[in-house]
């Protein structure tokens, strides 16, 4: 593809073919580590980083792999990137990396990564790849930061607990608890919960574009004025 729509690009990314919302793809750490707005950060991250890196890789051997190896040599490169965000987070956050645990090696397994590599990265220039990882990543984060911004505050009354995990000291009294006697949900912050949060997420998407649809189709069709000019061919009598 020579020709890059940047804005189509950026629609289908955040909002059209949103990763979680509309391919429903990655929900295993979606719903495993939103319970709260640290932890959904911290991979949303991550998961951003791996997911630019290997576009741009890809898209730098796209004309040199053969389709034998192609899909084994798209799967090296995003564990050669997750394995060095996993070494970058056990220096600089080694708590939240505990507390996200495997979650950090499975991105390995993020279906949205290996198939941005294989339907775009692999086809496109090297910063249009980039790009494209960037806006994906971008959109599955943003639900993930939702989720986890819903999840915690529903389910422990409080939020940005705990950002100095991910920020360092000066993030300490980042922390939001708009009551100090709510007790807590706990169904919230355990799956069922995820389950249920991100079920709303999807009927609210699918609600809003319902909406714009029938926004668009209930607008009055253009008129045309003016003469318009008719091509006769053949004999009049």
């Amino acid at each position: 593809m020579s020709d890059v729509n940047y804005r189509e690009l950026t629609h289908n990314g955040l909002w059209k073919n949103n990763g979680a919302l509309v391919q429903v793809l990655g929900l295993c750490p979606l719903l495993a580590v939103t319970g709260s707005v640290v932890n959904a950060m911290g991979l949303g991250l991550a998961t951003i980083a791996v997911l630019m890196c290997s576009n741009g890789a890809v898209s730098l051997i796209r004309n040199f792999a053969s389709d034998a190896i192609r899909l084994p040599a798209f799967v090296m490169i995003i564990a050669s990137f997750v394995t060095c965000i996993e070494l970058l987070m056990k220096a600089f956050a080694f708590e939240l990396y505990q507390i996200l645990g495997i979650f950090i090696p499975l991105i390995i397994t993020n279906c949205i990564i290996l198939g941005r590599a294989d339907a775009f990265a692999s086809r496109n220039a090297l910063l249009p790849s980039i790009y494209d990882g960037f806006i994906m990543g971008l959109g599955w984060a943003l639900v993930l930061l939702v989720l986890g911004i819903m999840r915690e505050l529903i389910g422990s009354g409080t939020l940005f607990n705990n950002m100095d995990l991910l920020f360092g000291p000066m993030a300490a009294d980042w922390v939001i608890q708009p009551s100090q006697d709510y007790p807590g949900f706990l169904v919230a912050v355990l799956p069922p919960g995820a389950f249920l949060f991100t079920g709303l997420l999807i009927a609210m998407k699918n609600v809003i574009d319902l909406s714009i649809k029938r926004r668009r189709e209930s607008r009055p069709a253009e008129v045309v004025t003016g003469g318009k000019r008719v091509r006769v061919t053949g004999t009049i009598h």
